[in-house]
């Protein structure tokens, strides 16, 4: 067993601070929007220029001129406020930003991220994940943890193109939850029904005690 894709995007939303300002990366960490828990506040800033998103639309209430960064159709807030792409990324290189959460291909036991291209795929560049991870105090990564083919994606070192270097605190993947310590990655929390045995058989990564 292991988290779905819904567990890990609510326990992902755990790590949402009362208060705080955060960017929420293309992909899984997108629907963090819907699993805000209770009692907490914070603001969800898009790249593209909103600051205040709210949850994902019914169908009746879809805005297709109302999108996040990753092309999805969202929601607006009473608060919400609309800015320029100049505006939106010197909030993220800035500091202004207190928390990401991103997607990734691939990170590393030293905190490297991976997520922006496969060599020798067409892509549209890198996004504005590199100004986040120089720029935000604190970014957690979410994704699975192997590849299609079975293949660990928490690695010693990330064989594609890095999107920065040291930069991830937290990882967050369908069998548990990881930190990045000094030598290697630190458990945290185990998925449902992982063992601990099965989350190291499925690492390339170390981890440490």
């Amino acid at each position: 067993m292991a988290w779905d894709r819904k567990q890990m995007t609510a326990r992902a939303a755990r790590e949402l601070q009362d208060g705080t300002y955060v960017n929420l990366g293309i992909g899984i960490p997108t629907l963090v929007a819907n699993y805000i828990p209770e009692g907490v506040h914070v603001t969800l800033q898009s790249e593209n220029g909103l600051l205040g998103i709210g949850p994902f639309p019914t169908e009746d209430a879809i805005d297709a001129d109302l999108i996040s960064a990753g092309k999805q159709t969202v929601t607006a807030l009473p608060h919400s406020a609309f800015f320029d792409s100049a505006q939106s990324f010197a909030m993220n290189r800035g500091s202004k930003i207190a928390m990401a959460i991103l997607g990734a291909m691939e990170v590393a036991e030293n905190g490297d991220l991976a997520n922006w291209m496969i060599p020798g795929k067409l892509v549209k560049g890198m996004g504005g994940a590199l100004d986040l991870v120089a720029g935000v105090k604190r970014v957690v990564v979410v994704m699975d943890h192997t590849n299609k083919a079975g293949e660990s994606k928490v690695l010693k070192t990330c064989t594609l193109p890095l999107t920065g270097k040291g930069v991830i605190d937290r990882i967050i993947t369908n069998l548990g939850v990881l930190n990045v310590a000094e030598g290697g990655l630190r458990l945290v929390e185990l998925a449902d029904g992982v063992t601990d045995s099965e989350l190291r058989a499925a690492t390339d990564a170390t981890i440490i005690n």
